[in-house]
């Protein structure tokens, strides 16, 4: 490399790093909004059961908790995410890699399970949902099956990939599922049944 060269190198490896921390960045924050948006849901749902005064005092803290989490982090997130991923397929030309294709398919799956959870919240606030707090759990788990989906397939990169997401999503799946209806159990077990000893 000539030393004419080597600034230029040095720039372009310097821009490719930039993007790609402010892409993981957008994208960890992402994440957050959207792990941390359902269990808001889940939570607004579980306070109808309480006293009048105690459900509209959370109702309204819910309200207000997921609009800022929506508007002020999960939506910016989002579009920063987008934006700087798609820059960086572009300028560095990795459109035909089979890996970068799969991964895309995955954001678009994320992009859906986004919106759909945009229309859970307008559907709360407006007391029209029919999601149940059990269907809530499941589907705040979609996330992350998504994620390790995203992070095995931007790290193999390679021909192997396919079988390692396959088996990583597949054994997430099962462990998350057992796990909520292991929940669901525990919650419907009756308050007396832990028995005291006998005097």
């Amino acid at each position: 490399m000539t030393r004419s060269a080597r600034p230029l190198a040095y720039a372009r490896r310097v821009t490719y790093f930039t993007i790609k921390a402010v892409h993981l960045i957008g994208m960890v924050s992402w994440f957050a909004g959207l792990f941390y948006l359902p269990r808001i849901f889940i939570y607004s749902l579980e306070a109808q059961g309480r006293p009048e005064l105690e459900r509209r005092v959370l109702r309204e803290q819910f309200e207000v908790m997921g609009r800022r989490l929506w508007y002020g982090i999960t939506w910016p997130a989002m579009l920063v995410t987008l934006t700087f991923g798609l820059w960086l397929a572009t300028l560095y030309d990795e459109w035909g890699r089979p890996w970068v294709i799969v991964k895309l398919c995955l954001v678009l799956a994320l992009v859906g399970y986004h919106l759909v959870c945009g229309g859970i919240r307008k559907g709360l606030v407006a007391g029209t949902s029919r999601w149940t707090s059990h269907r809530l759990r499941l589907w705040n788990e979609v996330a992350t099956v998504l994620l390790i989906a995203i992070v095995l397939v931007a790290t193999l990169k390679s021909g192997a990939f396919r079988w390692s997401v396959a088996v990583g999503v597949g054994v997430t799946m099962v462990a998350l599922t057992a796990g909520v209806y292991a929940y669901r159990l525990v919650r419907r077990a009756p308050a007396g049944a832990v028995t005291t000893p006998p005097a």
